[in-house]
Parts: C-alpha cells; sequence; structure tokens
C-alpha cells in the first residue's frame, strides 16, 4: 500500500511491527526479506516517486577536512536513492578483509567472510549477477598468470556490472507496493527517534513533510537505512534522553567515516603498457556477465608490507595537464551539473549505453590508434581502502534544515596508511612490470611529499576525489566501547533499534560496498523474522 504524507489528512498515530526508515538498496532488500514472514511493514522515505529539489535540499551540509563532494550531491532523497545513478560495479569482499589486521587499527569484523557466504549469494541473483560473483576463492585468474605477475604480490578480482537501470526505482517495486503487509511512506522524513526514558528502547519515530504535516509511528523494532551520513545524524540528533545521542554512550556515532579515495599513482611510458592496459579492460564472459578486472595486494603483501587492500587499473588518457576530454565533460555535465530527475537521469543512462557500445566494438582499435601517435600513455589508477579513524566523522552542525533538524557536518580525514599503501603498491608493481620487460612505471609526484593529502584531478577518474561511498558510521563491534550495532547490527543498549547499510562496516577493503549492503540486509532480515517470531 502506497501512501504520500503530503496527501494525509490525519494525525492518527502508525503502527507497524518492523519500521524501515529509508528507500534505498538496504531499506528495499530488507523489505522484500521480511515480506513473507507475516509482519506488517512499514517503509519511510523522505522523498517522493522521483527528484525534487525541495526535498534534496535536505541533505545539505558542511564538509570540512580534506577536500570532498557537496553534501547535497553526495547522496539522493528519493526512493531508490543514490542507486538510481549507481553505475552497477559489484564485487564482495576478500575473506581476509574480515579478519583483524594488527596493522590495521580497530580491523576485523565480529564474524568472518564465511558468515556471509550465502547471502553473498543471495544478494547476486537480487542483481541478477552470475554466480561466479561472490566466488573469489573458487575463481581461477587467467590474466596474472599470462602477464606472469607473482600471485604472491598481486591477484586478479573482476567487477561485475548490473546492467538494469535503476533497479531500485519505484517503478521496479510493483511486489512491494502490492504487498497487503507493506505500507510504504513517501514524502515522509523522519525528524526525530524517541527513546524511553530507561535509553533502551525506540518508543516512537516523528514524521514530518517541508508542508507541515505530522504523524507518529510505533513499532515493535526499527531500523535506520539511510547512508552512512543520515544514519549517523539521526542518532546524533536525537539528545533529549542520551545528550550525546542515541547510542552514543561511549562518543561512538559518526567516527570511523571511511570512503575510497581515488587517485593517479603512477604512468607507464607510451606504447609498453597497451597490453596489460587492455587485459583489464570490461568484458563479456561466455554467460553474458560484464565485467571489468583488478589487479589487488595479496594478503601476503599487505601483511609483510604492512598496507592495505587496494584496486589498482590501468588507464589510457591523455596528458592530464590538457583537462578533460569533451566526452568527459558531456558524462559530468550529465550526471552532476543537471538535477538528477528523470529526464537528465535517461540522457545520461543513454549516454552509458552508448559508451558501452563504443568500448565493445571499437574502443582497442581506435586506442591503439591514439597510443601509436603519442597521443595517449598508460596511467596507473587506483581506489584504495581506507582505515577507520575515530577524528574521520561526521558530526551535528548549529545549523538546522528546513524541518528543524541539525545539519550534518563532514570531517573527512586520511592517513597516513592510505598514502603508505599507495606508494608500495607502485613500488612492488614498477618492479614486477620492469622485471617482465613491460615498462618502467614512473610514481606520481604526490606520492614523494611529506603529509597525508591526496591531490584533487579531476582526470583521474568520473569520480575524482573517491566513490561516494560512505561507511563506517555506526560500526559494527562485539564490544559497546569499540562501535555502534553489535554483530546483528541492534544498536549496542537497545532492544528495538537496528541499523541497515554500510555505515556498519568495520572497514571498508576494496570493493564497492553494494554488494554487501545486501548481504547485510538479507542476514537482518533472516536475524529480526527470528525476533519477531519468538516475541
Amino acid at each position: 500500500m502506497l501512501q504520500d504524507l503530503n496527501d494525509d489528512p490525519t494525525t492518527a498515530e502508525l503502527v507497524c511491527d518492523v519500521a524501515i526508515v529509508g528507500a534505498g538498496p538496504a531499506g528495499l532488500t530488507l523489505v522484500r526479506q521480511l515480506m513473507g514472514t507475516g509482519l506488517a511493514l512499514c517503509l519511510i522515505e523522505s522523498g517522493g516517486r522521483d527528484f525534487e529539489p525541495a526535498i534534496q535540499s535536505l541533505a545539505e551540509g558542511e564538509s570540512l577536512g580534506a577536500a570532498y563532494y557537496d553534501l547535497a550531491e553526495a547522496r539522493l532523497r528519493f526512493f531508490g536513492g543514490t542507486a538510481n545513478i549507481w553505475g552497477g560495479r559489484c564485487a564482495r569482499f576478500e575473506d581476509s578483509d574480515f579478519l583483524p589486521r594488527e596493522w590495521v587499527p580497530r580491523s576485523g569484523w565480529p564474524f568472518s567472510g564465511e558468515t556471509l557466504a550465502p547471502h553473498y549469494a543471495a544478494a547476486a541473483g537480487d542483481l541478477a549477477l552470475s554466480p561466479a560473483a561472490t566466488d573469489n576463492a573458487g575463481w581461477t585468474d587467467p590474466i596474472a598468470g599470462e602477464l606472469g605477475i607473482d600471485a604472491c604480490a598481486f591477484v586478479t578480482r573482476r567487477w561485475f556490472f548490473d546492467d538494469r537501470h535503476e533497479r531500485f526505482h519505484m517503478r521496479r517495486a510493483g511486489d512491494i507496493l502490492a504487498s497487503p503487509r507493506v505500507t510504504v511512506l513517501l514524502h515522509a522524513t523522519v525528524t526525530h527517534i524517541q527513546a524511553n526514558q530507561r535509553a533502551d528502547h525506540v518508543e516512537a519515530l516523528t514524521l514530518e513533510t517541508p508542508g507541515g504535516r505530522r504523524r507518529t509511528l510505533r513499532a515493535r523494532y526499527v531500523v535506520l537505512a539511510c547512508g552512512g551520513i543520515e544514519n549517523a545524524r539521526l542518532l546524533l540528533a536525537a539528545d533529549d534522553i542520551e545528550p550525546q545521542g542515541i547510542g552514543n554512550a561511549h562518543d561512538q556515532v559518526g567516527r570511523c567515516f571511511m570512503e575510497h579515495p581515488h587517485g593517479r599513482v603512477g604512468t607507464l611510458p607510451p606504447r609498453a603498457g597497451f597490453a596489460l592496459w587492455a587485459a583489464f579492460q570490461r568484458h563479456r564472459l561466455a554467460d553474458g556477465s560484464r565485467v571489468a578486472p583488478v589487479l589487488l595486494p595479496s594478503p601476503a603483501l599487505q601483511r609483510e608490507a604492512g598496507i592495505l587492500n587496494a584496486a589498482l587499473t590501468f588507464k589510457l588518457q591523455r596528458d592530464p595537464a590538457a583537462g578533460l576530454s569533451l566526452r568527459k565533460r558531456i558524462y559530468r555535465g550529465l550526471k552532476h551539473r543537471l538535477p538528477p530527475n528523470a529526464a537528465n537521469r535517461r540522457l545520461w543512462h543513454t549516454w552509458r549505453d552508448l559508451r558501452k557500445g563504443f568500448q565493445r566494438s571499437l574502443r582497442k582499435p581506435v586506442e591503439r590508434l591514439r597510443l601509436l601517435g603519442g597521443m595517449t600513455r598508460v596511467n596507473v589508477m587506483i581506489r584504495s581502502e581506507q582505515a577507520p579513524d575515530p577524528a574521520s566523522r561526521v558530526m551535528l552542525s548549529a545549523g538546522r534544515d528546513g524541518l528543524g533538524v541539525r545539519r550534518a557536518v563532514l570531517h573527512w580525514r586520511r592517513g597516513a596508511l592510505e598514502k603508505h599503501t599507495a606508494r608500495v603498491l607502485v613500488e612492488h608493481l614498477g618492479a614486477k612490470l620492469e622485471h617482465l620487460g613491460i615498462g618502467v612505471v614512473t610514481p606520481s609526484a604526490w606520492l614523494l611529499e611529506s603529509g597525508t593529502e591526496w591531490p584533487v584531478d579531476p582526470t583521474v577518474s568520473n569520480h575524482p576525489i573517491a566513490g561516494y561511498h560512505h561507511m563506517g558510521t555506526t560500526r559494527m563491534s562485539n564490544c559497546p566501547a569499540d562501535g555502534v550495532v553489535d554483530p546483528n547490527c541492534r544498536v549496542h543498549g537497545y532492544d528495538n533499534l537496528f541499523v541497515a547499510g554500510s555505515s556498519v562496516f568495520p572497514t571498508a577493503s576494496w570493493a564497492n560496498p553494494t554488494l554487501t549492503i545486501l548481504a547485510l540486509s538479507r542476514r537482518l532480515g533472516v536475524h529480526l523474522g527470528r525476533l519477531a517470531r519468538r516475541g
């Protein structure tokens, strides 16, 4: 059942078994996981069916510390969330990513990668991905062998791509809208989480619209699924019972904000790296899956060199000093300078589809000619894991949004370990490629500079700073002093408040977070279903 709070004249309290705040990939996956349990579900979305500037303005905030994207553009408020402009990259974490690493402070998940394996498999099905997308251990790597790259230092993995546009948009949620046990509330922004006097139970949620309508919702269980910034913001803003915010008795809410920093870390001479570049380009597998290989440091190299996990890719491009090409300027304009309404998203999807066709049929011969003509060179790019750092955090400002909720402040900080990782990987890769006769890698100048900062270079990728991946701000831990939620994603000290999404990640891995978000949401759904049946 679909309801719009803008059109609801009543003031009666809403009641359900499970209230899920946020209709993005985490919330929608959780709803689908719970739909067969017989529970009364309420899916609460701040926005509407599609992009609306007035609603999007509620996401405005401040960004301090390292240069970052405008917070109002870093996540979207309408049904389906930011996944409506998602590029579809999917990869599972390595099993080693879940383990404690003594050289990475605060690393280690409360469970192993094996725990998530069945949920990864189900999540891959949700995205119509090949089962191979979640079988890192069982995949035989042909690329490293062909190129002679030592598996003791590097391993090759693959991004798989969800090719369906806007999989999480409302037009693809007919099963949810048709369910008699699900109420979908649009234009219902949660402005307050009301805890009881003992600070161990959520009694109610306050829902409001910019037009002044207000409803109270009571639920047996509440799940926040609003993303790494908003989950922390809502908990911190609920400070009437706990002055520091809900679940924040140990000052952990909002801390350890992590991203995947992007950068250019080295350059190969013209012609030398064409085979390397070609080997790592997107292609189709026999089963039709679209994939893109990526080079990772092996667990052994990570341990021996004391580095994080990271993804290395190879890019043929003209001299970065020449700035963005016309093609890149068109892409950036479609995705970032035009409002992400339905018409502009169609333009962006069309452009991406045209690029896919070019890459399949013409890109390699065209790029070979450009390379032979001296127009391009091979650059080594990094998408790095970021270590959890309590000083990298989401806080609240004194300013308030249009509904009176204090706005978010992001203080993003990268540390020495991220830069050390980039430097070590270039050194090891360079030594290996020189030994193989492929070419000499010239490290980027910024790697030799002191400090922890990375340059913001718009030619690095379509996401020149980082991946728009907001992780870690309600991190999972066994001990309340070390995090915000327990291994079942329940807020420490609360019996009915849970958090879904990448904000619970203790560490970030190299991989894009969406597949792991879906796997964790499915696992949380199983847990909530059991709780509800027992209660």
